[in-house]
């Protein structure tokens, strides 16, 4: 490339930030919350699911809390969350997909396990 000739240089990441900011992003991915937050999963039943088992599986001192890394036990609200997720399996047994319910009953089996383990 010789001196005399000019390049122009794209910064991409300005584009993605425009179209965060319109609402709109990658594809597969879900809608920014704000200006400088990142994209986040789209919303579904089951992103919802699995969240509230993370939760619960802090709670029940079987995975590490986000922000310290610790482990920290607190069962009576670890049966909270699981009592939460039975509450949602009877209240959309009629409306869950076949999928859905298997994941929901498949996280409510080992949560429960995991708490009686837990509480002898």
């Amino acid at each position: 490339m010789s001196e005399n000739q000019e390049f122009k240089v794209t910064d991409s990441r300005a584009n993605a930030r425009d179209a965060d900011m319109a609402g709109t992003c990658r594809e597969g991915q879900g809608k920014p919350l704000g200006k400088d937050e990142p994209c986040y999963p789209p919303v579904a039943f089951s992103t919802f699911l699995l969240s509230l088992a993370a939760s619960a599986m802090v709670q029940l001192g079987e995975s590490p809390e986000p922000e310290t890394g610790s482990y920290m036990q607190n069962l009576p609200l670890a049966k909270h969350t699981i009592d939460i997720l039975a509450m949602l399996q009877c209240k959309t047994r009629a409306n869950a997909t076949d999928e859905e319910a298997k994941l929901l009953a498949d996280l409510l089996c080992q949560l429960r396990l995991s708490y009686v383990k837990k509480t002898g």
